[in-house]
């Protein structure tokens, strides 16, 4: 499908270039038109660059929990990595001259077509895995606290074809709908069973060193380990080897998004921003003169709130309640159904039409496309109170879209905490594909979503 997809994006690009309306825009000098033979061979090299670069970025070699939003960052990469490449063995190919407008068409296109791609198969993958197709039998092991949570995650993830035959840990967990095997002292009974074909492992940082005797346990047995990482294992997942003076030496902690990541990441936000908001402008317009005409009161909702370092900062929204003091006050959050939510309120906060604005903190400099969410100075210092490392939060700048959000932890539905340990995540593991990622999972979630209120 990803050959199918390159190649068929090379030919759509030389069409698009020479034969569609695009010419009145930008005239094919002297009218000249190339043959397609020569794109026909380029489109054909070009697939097999994509596929090599596809290869060896792994995203062939995923069994089990491949899904749509991680093949987003790969395609985005890959696509870059290999255009130049391509563009690159063109320059040795001296009997013909490529249009560079049609590379730039390419690349673009590219990355369309693979993503659709993608997605189509990721659908018909799911197809196949609710119809039992390369089911994966699994026992979870772990703490008790921590298969809880991993349970629902995987129940509610449909691309995850496993089938979970039951469970070992310290002790019974209630509320987990599975068959208890024991303790670890069990594991050599579970294991002569000889009916599954990987354990997943989640444990608290308390019981790490029983890692080890689950490895010792399947020495010389084709079972395979999954690990679910605590946030100890996040937060110093993405250390760097240094060696001062000889000494070997592990940095586990560094200045957030510094030097050229902060510059990449600022002006991608700055570029994006800008090209929204000129883009969007009349649709912006129509949105705030609805606002004004169905209800009393300002176009816009500010409030202040906390970002990088700190500090506060006034953000935008699109104003989708009535005026009452309530409203004004800001501290009670929104409910299902909500009175204080205007008629046009409520259609433009169900598609998260209301955090447009915020495209304008982003272009001065105080949110980021992506980042944790803002938080209100009140809460933001009760929260430092009673949860652990929640100021880190404000090592980078907020964000309109966040890994929380794009991944169904909303304010309504689940604990700070974990929201927290999402945040983290990102940004520990921060780069822009990971940015791009989470924009197009923000995007196709907005379209389906129907959780907003």
């Amino acid at each position: 499908m990803d050959f199918f997809c390159v190649f068929s994006a090379v030919l759509f690009s030389f069409y698009f270039r020479f034969y569609s309306p695009f010419t009145s825009i930008i005239p094919v000098r002297d009218g000249y038109i190339p043959a397609v033979g020569n794109y026909i061979l380029f489109g054909m090299l070009l697939a097999l660059i994509f596929l090599f670069f596809f290869s060896i970025n792994k995203s062939y070699r995923s069994r089990f929990f491949s899904n749509f939003s991680q093949d987003i960052p790969t395609i985005f990469k890959v696509s870059l990595i290999s255009i130049l490449v391509g563009i690159s063995f063109t320059f040795f190919y001296r009997e013909f001259s490529y249009s560079r407008i049609v590379f730039i068409l390419i690349f673009l296109n590219t990355s369309l077509f693979l993503l659709i791609g993608r997605y189509l198969f990721h659908r018909i993958k799911t197809k196949y895995i609710r119809q039992g197709f390369n089911v994966l039998q699994i026992y979870l092991i772990g703490s008790p606290e921590k298969l809880s949570l991993v349970y629902k995650k995987l129940e509610s993830e449909e691309n995850f074809n496993l089938d979970i035959k039951g469970y070992l840990s310290s002790r019974r967990v209630h509320d987990l709908p599975l068959e208890y095997a024991g303790n670890l002292n069990n594991l050599p009974k579970v294991i002569k069973k000889n009916d599954f074909d990987a354990f997943l492992i989640s444990m608290n940082h308390r019981e790490h060193q029983k890692i080890m005797q689950i490895i010792d346990g399947i020495e010389g047995k084709n079972i395979e380990i999954f690990y679910v990482p605590d946030i100890l294992d996040i937060l110093t997942s993405n250390f760097n080897h240094l060696e001062i003076a000889g000494i070997p030496i592990l940095q586990l902690k560094a200045f957030t998004l510094s030097g050229w990541q902060g510059f990449l990441k600022r002006g991608f936000d700055i570029t994006v921003a800008l090209f929204s908001l000129v883009m969007l402008s009349p649709f912006l317009i129509f949105i705030a003169i609805l606002i004004k005409i169905t209800s009393k009161g300002p176009v816009f909702y500010t409030q202040k709130r906390v970002t990088l370092d700190n500090k506060d900062f006034t953000m935008y929204k699109f104003r989708s309640m009535y005026v009452t003091a309530e409203s004004k006050e800001g501290l009670i959050d929104v409910v299902r159904d909500d009175p204080r939510v205007t008629p046009i309120g409520r259609i433009i906060r169900r598609g998260s039409l209301d955090e447009l604005p915020q495209l304008i903190n982003v272009v001065r400099g105080e949110m980021s496309l992506v980042g944790p969410r803002p938080e209100r100075r009140y809460f933001v210092e009760e929260n430092i109170k009673e949860i652990p490392r929640y100021s880190e939060r404000h090592r980078v700048r907020t964000g309109i879209t966040g890994w929380a959000q794009v991944n169904g932890l909303r304010q309504q539905n689940t604990s700070l905490e974990e929201r927290i340990r999402y945040d983290l995540y990102y940004i520990e593991n921060w780069s822009l594909w990971f940015d791009l990622k989470i924009i197009i999972m923000t995007i196709l979630e907005v379209l389906r979503s129907e959780e907003a209120y």
